[in-house]
């Protein structure tokens, strides 16, 4: 290859990853003849530029960008045909719900939660009905409390001793793959999509179902059979601590073992990359590797010295340093950081050994087309970027250590520690804020204890352990010596600023800014970088007009939670289901949209004290203390109750509580039907009404025949107990939604409710199949649905009605 070889190859490169990246954003897959067209068409013009050479400089940059241009198309139409493979399997609608028997073999690391093991499972043979069908082949299964909400009596046990590489008989009940959709919300079904997993389901195991039946073990995934056995060794040497949690993620790769409230403070103080298999961890095992490969090498030489003629010691440290990386990474979980860490290391070692030296520009984006190429979809995680971003600006801001650091290597690695550590949280920071919603201030005075702690103590204790397992006791001793210190740094006030969302545009010239801070060069021309920021912290994101007000009925399953907005005030009514039992919707759903659009609530409204509405309460109050509180239960902490006629005013927005009645209270009136109804505008109007029943529908239409909406949130997520004829014909909403989860165990939103709604021509949309929905008051007629406008095409095509088995 030409010494000028990078310069050539850097439009193949870009053309790749930006090929791949265009097609990520398809709603819909084009049919395949397309796709072959535009590869035919792309392999025409990079055959063409890369044999046409012209003079001068008009002529080379018309050549690359042609190379640029067919490197994209073919990237593109390769992108397209691997997720059209990927899209064949689907799961059959009629088999969705359904009982079906599979044969199969645990192909990953079980995940033990507190209420089901869920892992993956590939499907040997499936029967429905006793016939031979066709399922996906690979399924993420749940053995415990369904996702459905099946009973503990119906689901089985908590934690089910399933092992990877085991063949087993499951009764299962399958669907498509599903996930929330909110806005800057996790995209499940990308996850799902990226790990190729097509469907997704739990185990029966009633009276009425056949037994889970352990059929063999396998020699089939050795890998995650070894990271099974030295989790289990891990986990009985330590017991279920928090910090072996923290070794059995750096070690085996398994994050989920670490506790949400641990997350929150590695969160808050930025060092969360450090208890993930990073790109750190796995340069320094390859550096060790290195060094006890070229040893063992040149100690075999001595005995035999044909070796090192054949392969010499530098070669085959290099090598085999790589490998070796490339087994602690592939045994970790495979991660994004750990793939982009073997392949720049990959890299840099093909191309000392063949004795080229490419510029640094060149082997990072060799390094990110392997990774595309392995798996595209991995543009779209921040992980990617926050990695690919942190090593090419540590390779642009390489300098020298200064006169003043000189005299002893100590001296002088901490002088590095301290800059690269610096260089990487400055430059980071606009990257993080777009990403996240929010930076940590104290992350780089704790990084600079945490990197070196985790890198040199913690990370070797933990692999050490694995040979010698009394070695685990010290690596926990350190880990909550690490806690101590961390959660210290968490508790500051201001250790972590939030701001909101940024647009594509704000969010590009703030990451150019971070670039421009830590570049090279004299700091009067790196200062302007400072003036990229600015817009970013600046931001606030537009808010309804004076008098105008604005709703969002979130994506949050088989419960409720509604943020109305004004001028300036933010109202939630109700907190969400919980979503596991740490876990709840107010955590993963409605304070990450809160902090998205940069609101404090002023007030929250809990309509009643049905865990489905009520489950975030006390996640919502620790976030947000200033909030005052008003509901048809008695708080824990006080606050107001919901009375009707109670009234009040925001920006010219009225808010008026139409149920219940001071008499109601008391009056042997159930959870559902006390449920605070809260109206919302002068005109138009929006209607939440929690679980109110037909009787309270009735009184309240009667009561003032003038009742109208024009956005309805459906009382109790569209119960046939609710939404009767009387309140429909009174209030004619133009636009009804049903919060409920998908293929939700009670049939919600229920036959006869959409028959009403249907007769009456009044349109409706749920959340399994609208996502977020949001409503505004100056553009009453037109109501949007996230999935709608962020849809992908691996997210859900298929109906979200009653599951077939569900009851009404």
């Amino acid at each position: 290859m030409s010494a000028g070889a990078p310069d050539r190859l850097t439009p193949v490169l870009l053309g790749t990853v930006l090929g791949a990246a265009g097609q990520l954003q398809l709603a819909v897959l084009p049919p395949p003849w397309l796709h072959a067209v535009v590869a035919l068409a792309g392999g025409v013009v990079l055959l063409w530029a890369w044999r046409v050479h012209g003079e001068g400089w008009a002529a080379r940059l018309g050549g690359m960008a042609a190379v640029l241009l067919g490197a994209m198309a073919l990237s593109w139409s390769v992108t397209g045909w691997r997720a059209m493979e990927r899209l064949e399997p689907s799961l059959p609608i009629a088999m969705e719900g359904q009982d079906l028997s599979l044969v199969g073999v645990v192909a990953s690391l079980p995940r033990l939660g507190e209420q089901a093991t869920q892992f993956e499972f590939d499907v040997e043979s499936a029967e429905w009905r006793g016939r031979p069908v066709t399922v996906p082949a690979r399924v993420r299964l749940s053995w415990g409390q369904g996702p459905w909400g099946a009973s503990w009596s119906e689901a089985g046990p908590a934690v089910v001793p399933v092992r990877p590489g085991e063949r087993w008989r499951f009764t299962v009940r399958l669907m498509a793959p599903h996930g929330l959709s909110n806005p800057q919300g996790f995209d499940a079904e990308l996850w799902l999509w990226e790990h190729g997993i097509r469907a997704t389901g739990y185990v029966r195991a009633s009276a009425r179902t056949a037994s889970a039946e352990r059929l063999g073990q396998t020699w089939a995934y050795p890998v995650q059979q070894a990271r099974h056995h030295v989790r289990e060794t891990l986990w009985q040497t330590l017991g279920p601590t928090r910090a072996a949690g923290v070794l059995v993620a750096l070690l085996a790769g398994d994050q989920a073992s670490i506790t949400t409230s641990d997350w929150e403070t590695f969160r808050i103080t930025g060092v969360a990359h450090l208890v993930s298999v990073s790109g750190v961890h796995v340069t320094m095992f390859a550096w060790l590797a290195m060094g006890l490969v070229g040893w063992l090498w040149r100690r075999a030489g001595a005995w035999r010295p044909a070796l090192l003629w054949a392969v010499p010691a530098p070669v085959a440290a290099d090598v085999g340093g790589v490998a070796l990386a490339a087994a602690y990474a592939a045994f970790s979980g495979w991660g994004v950081p750990s793939q982009r860490t073997v392949l720049m290391l990959a890299a840099v070692v093909a191309l000392r050994l063949s004795g080229r030296r490419w510029p640094w520009p060149a082997v990072w984006l060799l390094a990110m087309v392997a990774v595309v190429v392995v798996d595209p979809w991995a543009l779209l995680q921040p992980g990617f970027w926050l990695s690919f971003v942190a090593v090419g600006v540590l390779f642009a801001s390489t300098v020298a250590p200064p006169a003043s650091a000189g005299g002893s290597s100590f001296r002088r690695a901490s002088w590095e520690l301290v800059r690269t550590q610096a260089v990487v949280t400055l430059a980071l920071a606009p990257l993080t804020l777009w990403l996240f919603g929010q930076f940590s201030l104290v992350g780089l005075v704790a990084n600079l204890l945490a990197i070196p702690w985790v890198t040199l103590l913690v990370t070797p204790l933990s692999m050490l352990g694995a040979a010698v397992p009394g070695l685990w006791s010290l690596g926990a001793l350190a880990v909550e010596g690490l806690m101590v210190w961390l959660e210290w740094l968490a508790g500051w006030p201001w250790a972590v600023v939030e701001r909101p969302a940024l647009p594509l545009a704000l969010a590009g010239l703030a990451a150019l800014g971070g670039v421009w801070l830590v570049w090279p060069g004299p700091w009067a021309l790196r200062a302007w970088g400072a003036l990229l920021l600015w817009p970013a912290l600046a931001y606030q994101p537009p808010r309804p007009a004076p008098g105008q007000f604005e709703v969002l009925a979130l994506d949050v399953g088989q419960g409720s939670a509604i943020v109305v907005r004004t001028a300036a005030h933010t109202l939630l009514f109700d907190t969400g289901p919980p979503l596991g039992r740490q876990a709840n919707a107010a955590e993963r759903v409605v304070l990450p949209v809160l902090r998205a659009v940069g609101d404090r609530l002023d007030r929250v409204v809990v309509s009643h004290g049905d865990s489905d509405h009520a489950a975030g309460i006390d996640s919502v109050a620790r976030a947000h203390p200033q909030a005052d509180w008003f509901a048809s239960f008695a708080l824990p902490w006080g606050g107001g109750r919901c009375v009707a006629g109670q009234r009040w005013e925001w920006d010219g927005v009225p808010f008026e509580v139409l149920h219940p009645r001071e008499a109601d209270y008391g009056s042997g009136l159930s959870d559902n039907a006390l449920s605070c109804v809260l109206r919302v505008g002068a005109g138009p109007f929006a209607l939440l009404t929690g679980d109110i029943t037909l009787a309270e529908e009735t009184r309240l239409a009667l009561a003032d025949p003038s009742l109208r909406a024009d956005l309805l949130v459906a009382p109790h997520h569209g119960s046939h107990t609710s939404s009767g004829p009387v309140w429909l014909n009174t209030v004619r909403p133009r636009h009804v939604v049903v919060q409920a989860g998908h293929r939700n165990r009670y049939g919600h939103p229920s036959p006869v409710v959409i028959r009403r709604l249907e007769a009456r021509g009044i349109p409706w949309v749920s959340s399994p199949v609208c996502g977020a929905a949001t409503w505004r008051s100056d553009e009453p007629a037109t109501l949007t649905c996230h999935r709608e406008r962020q849809r992908r095409y691996w997210h859900h095509q298929g109906s979200a009605g009653s599951p077939v088995d569900a009851p009404d």
